[in-house]
């Protein structure tokens, strides 16, 4: 077993948590997640710098959600949002609004395309946009941008939720 392995298994709910961001059926979602800690493992002996592991692992995690999406675009299938799934993550001391505030992100985020759900996912997980900028290989300008334009279309998500609520 490599030396960082067992600090890599501290990080599996930032792990789910992106996982949980790219793909919405249940059982896909644990292959996806499967495949994510292969990578890890398989790449860990490439890691330069140890001290940044988390970020190394998110890259993975998030290279890997990004090619899930590309590559099941062809063949879409909504899924119902898992509730228990989401909930087990959950701290016991959430309330029932955050949990809803949970899953509608969830909801939400899996509406974006994935070149503005990675950034913003990343930023969610404390990155700040010169770390999301490394690890997706684009500039922090353009991490600044897609952030913005995923927050708008969020915002615009949850303002016509709210119409419709009003209706």
């Amino acid at each position: 077993m490599h030396s960082l392995w067992p600090q890599v298994e501290t990080f599996y709910p930032q792990l789910w948590r992106a996982v949980c961001g790219y793909e919405r059926n249940p059982a896909l979602r644990d292959e996806l997640m499967q495949e994510v800690l292969l990578a890890v493992w398989e790449s860990l002996s490439k890691l330069r710098e140890p001290d940044r592991l988390l970020p190394f692992v998110l890259r993975i995690a998030h290279n890997l959600g990004a090619s899930h999406v590309r590559s099941s675009m062809r063949t879409p299938a909504l899924v119902e949002f898992d509730t228990e799934m989401h909930e087990s993550l959950s701290r016991a001391s959430e309330s029932e609004a955050e949990r809803a505030r949970t899953q509608w992100l969830f909801e939400a985020l899996a509406t974006l395309p994935v070149s503005f759900r990675q950034p913003l996912m990343l930023q969610l997980e404390g990155f700040d946009y010169q770390e999301i900028a490394d690890m997706l290989g684009i500039s922090p300008d353009n991490v600044g941008v897609r952030i913005h334009r995923a927050r708008e279309r969020l915002k615009n998500l949850s303002r016509q939720e709210d119409a419709d609520e009003l209706r």
